[in-house]
């Protein structure tokens, strides 16, 4: 598992034996914490803190360790620690600033001075049976708390200035509400708050029954959102801007509607079977898709026009996001949400494919978060050139392939994909190297042709080890690989079928049909 700070300023991932904490910048370790029963944890937004959460266990005398700890990030000093049961809520909460932090106990929240976490308390927000609480972005902090329904009397959310606790500043009731997940605006003036029933009374639902409110910080304006289409919330966003949001609600296929400041419906999407929605970080592009058991379509929307920029299929996706620079979409199909057909798309912001890679077990992927600010908005650009991928090994080829995404050569051919520990170890300059190079406008060019004064004798060496590469493997990996593969040649014969009842194929299609002789002769050496 890996995190970044809010603000991309600091990088940690986990180990067996614990977590070791880096400059995103320069990449300089900045400390290791040797825990090695860690299950979670988290950066403060500045990157200044982190906090781990290991599971509970009991002292000698019965009774609790301390297992949510917090350390300085610079020295790696341990500055508080705690004894957490729940790993819900668990999350040590600070201020943008990182002026404040936070944490729950019952019937209070308790906070901090972050300099002298873990010390005497400096302020209490007492509220009885407090269940949530999240602290709000922006120059001028609040914290939101949820308390439940219970014997008749109704849920509620209540907002407080920090740290003026005398009295809210802003309070809504509901009922209905076992839990809620809130939603502040970047500006942290406003918040949605999407409440969640286990079990749905009217049998409409499964998985229990939603409704979103609106609340204003001010304590000027709340509201219920007003969601025309029967059936639960999928997915809630604000716009960049703090002054809009979307809502994608209702029973499959669901509906999509864009709010102004004031929960007021301003435009609405169609109905469609989409449950994700996300803008880029400038607010230019809006993507609308349906992921998990949806087929993976994806819709971008220009915001300024509000009119339909493309359509594509991501099919089997379980992680979207856009690039700092909002030019990109990041799809990923990750384990072990599904075991087979692990790997990763690049799509412009213009619907079209440049780059995929397959991983044969990827777990988590993401950008480094960047300030908004180096990026300014700017109008939807044509796409660029495909990102080719050239074969650090193996004789060059005379044929031309066709314009579009490229597919590494070690992906195409009988050559296996690299495990996460081969690629670990080739990043590092140890074992097994990577098959491809990948060209990027502007790099030297004296690896290439390094490379290349040995390629004849590198191409001759990997044919005659082809076959051993093939004897290696056990007859059960051979026919998972084999199942892998006849799987690739039904989405050709598909894509095939489509050219022949003459419809144009992405140049991605292109290049798959491509591989179509390749999968056939690798099936055929699995076989042998």
């Amino acid at each position: 598992m890996f995190v970044y700070s809010k603000y991309g300023q600091v990088y940690a991932y986990s180990t067996n034996q614990g977590v070791k904490v880096f400059d995103a910048n320069t990449l300089q370790q900045l400390c290791e914490i040797a825990k090695e029963n860690v299950i979670d944890f988290w950066l403060s937004p500045q990157g200044s803190y982190i906090a781990a959460w290991e599971r509970p266990s009991k002292r000698e005398d019965g009774s609790a360790n301390n297992n949510l700890t917090i350390w300085d990030v610079k020295t790696g000093q341990e500055i508080a620690a705690f004894s957490q049961k729940a790993q819900n809520n668990w999350n040590f909460q600070w201020t943008d600033d990182e002026k404040y932090c936070a944490r729950m106990v019952t019937g209070e929240v308790q906070f901090w001075e972050s300099k002298n976490a873990g010390k005497a308390v400096w302020a209490r927000l007492k509220v009885e049976g407090i269940a949530q609480y999240s602290l709000s972005p922006g120059k001028a902090p609040a914290i939101a708390v949820f308390v439940p329904e219970k014997k008749g009397a109704p849920g509620v959310v209540r907002m407080f200035s920090i740290p003026n606790f005398k009295s809210p500043l802003s309070s809504k009731t509901f009922f209905k509400a076992d839990s809620v997940t809130m939603y502040w605006n970047d500006l942290g003036t406003n918040l949605l708050v999407l409440t969640h029933t286990d079990v749905d009374k009217s049998n409409k639902s499964y998985y229990g029954e939603t409704n979103l409110y609106y609340l204003a910080v001010a304590g000027n304006f709340d509201c219920r959102v007003p969601l025309d289409k029967e059936g639960p919330v999928h997915d809630v966003t604000w716009g960049p801007d703090s002054k809009e949001f979307i809502v994608i609600y209702g029973s499959m296929p669901a509906k999509a509607t864009l709010f102004d400041h004031r929960a007021k419906p301003v435009h609405e999407f169609g109905i469609n079977p989409r449950n994700f929605v996300k803008y880029n970080p400038q607010g230019r592009t809006i993507c609308i898709a349906g992921f998990g058991n949806l087929n993976g379509t994806v819709d971008l929307y220009d915001r300024k026009t509000l009119k339909k920029i493309n359509t594509f299929s991501a099919s089997n996706a379980s992680h979207c996001e856009w690039s700092p620079c909002g030019r990109f979409l990041l799809t990923a199909t990750l384990t072990p949400r599904l075991r087979v057909d692990n790997g990763f798309k690049l799509w412009h912001q213009s619907g079209s494919l440049v780059y995929e890679e397959e991983v044969e077990e990827l777990y988590q992927i993401g950008y480094r978060p960047q300030p908004v600010s180096l990026y300014p908005m700017r109008s939807v650009s044509p796409p660029p050139n495909p990102i080719k991928v050239l074969p650090a090994k193996g004789p060059a080829k005379s044929t031309t392939a066709p314009a579009g995404a490229y597919r590494p050569p070690h992906l195409r051919g009988a050559a296996q994909p690299m495990t996460l520990s081969e690629r670990a170890a080739a990043l590092n300059g140890v074992g097994k190297g990577p098959t491809t190079q990948r060209k990027v406008v502007g790099a030297p060019v004296g690896a290439k042709a390094k490379n290349g004064a040995n390629q004849k004798k590198e191409s001759k060496k990997e044919v005659n080890n082809k076959p051993a590469e093939t004897s290696n493997l056990t007859d059960e990996e051979k026919q998972k690989k084999i199942r892998n593969l006849e799987k690739k040649l039904r989405q050709i014969r598909e894509l095939k079928e489509k050219m022949s009842n003459g419809e144009e194929l992405a140049p991605a299609q292109q290049q798959k049909v491509a591989t179509e002789v390749s999968i056939l002769r690798e099936i055929a050496n699995l076989r042998l």
